[in-house]
């Protein structure tokens, strides 16, 4: 099962929050989100740290992003300077949003976007105290552009949104703000979603994502480990940072490469069966 694979190795705790969903959480999900009309869905990633983006975030985005794309869809990635020329190379349309926008910005966003649906994958949301925090508590609200809003806005004109994470302080953790408050004693993220997926790293999850689809479709769009190694690449080329180890290295959230090549080929086989 494709939601055992992305859950493997968790050590933040997802395990607990994995008792509190439907088992068949990312099935459900690619479900959903098959079901949308072909039409712009809007992607955001980005989370900052110590100056950067971390390495988890862009890449799941990307894999995703090209999923929908190949699938018919109009993926356009909502993000902000910290992922400065990360997706252009893969031609994805992307919408950098300033650190000091507001409601009124992106009520214009949506008006002129006509997104069909939204999907956050690693994207910080304001938390129970009213800020952006990271990992350690520490807030990065000066360096966190409030896409967040766009997922309130969202819920309001009932657009189906998706959030894929796996700390709890990310959009879509809102879903299970009062288990993570009382299991993982940390102030989660407000925001809900019509479908949360979680994942032992992000990423993870995105991908997970795509090789449902894939399934579900018999359409091939989940890439390679290569080519998302390459990928990766050029992002920590362009500064992207491992949240955990603070350093401009291809691992994502301290896990390394084998590791990663291991969700991966994991995904592959579950394909064949």
């Amino acid at each position: 099962m494709i939601e055992k694979i992305i859950l493997r190795r968790s050590g933040r705790g997802m395990d607990i929050l994995q008792k509190h969903i439907p088992e068949n959480f990312c099935e459900r999900s690619a479900h959903a989100l098959l079901a949308l009309p072909k039409g712009t869905i809007l992607l955001t990633t980005g989370f900052y740290v110590d100056g950067f983006a971390e390495t988890d975030g862009p890449l799941g985005t990307q894999v995703l992003s090209s999923a929908l794309k190949m699938l018919g869809y109009h993926p356009v990635i909502v993000t902000d300077m910290f992922c400065n020329e990360y997706f252009e190379s893969e031609r994805l349309e992307v919408r950098y949003v300033p650190l000091n926008a507001d409601l009124l910005y992106f009520t214009d966003m949506l008006q002129k976007e006509q997104p069909v649906g939204m999907i956050s994958i690693e994207r910080c949301g304001q938390n129970t105290q009213n800020d952006y925090a990271n990992m350690r508590g520490i807030s990065i609200r000066n360096h966190t552009a409030p896409v967040d809003l766009l997922f309130e806005l969202a819920q309001k004109l009932h657009i189906p949104t998706w959030g894929i994470g796996d700390g709890g302080n990310e959009i879509g953790m809102g879903n299970l703000k009062n288990v993570i408050s009382e299991k993982l004693s940390l102030s989660p993220c407000v925001n809900k979603v019509d479908y949360l997926i979680i994942s032992t790293v992000s990423n993870w999850g995105a991908f997970g994502l795509t090789a449902y689809l894939e399934k579900l479709t018999g359409q091939k769009v989940l890439p390679s480990y290569s080519e998302m190694r390459r990928f990766l690449e050029r992002t920590v080329a362009l500064g992207s940072i491992d949240g955990i180890l603070k350093t401009h290295t291809c691992t994502v959230d301290g896990f390394s490469a084998e590791t990663e090549k291991e969700i991966v080929d994991a995904l592959y086989d579950s394909l064949s069966i």
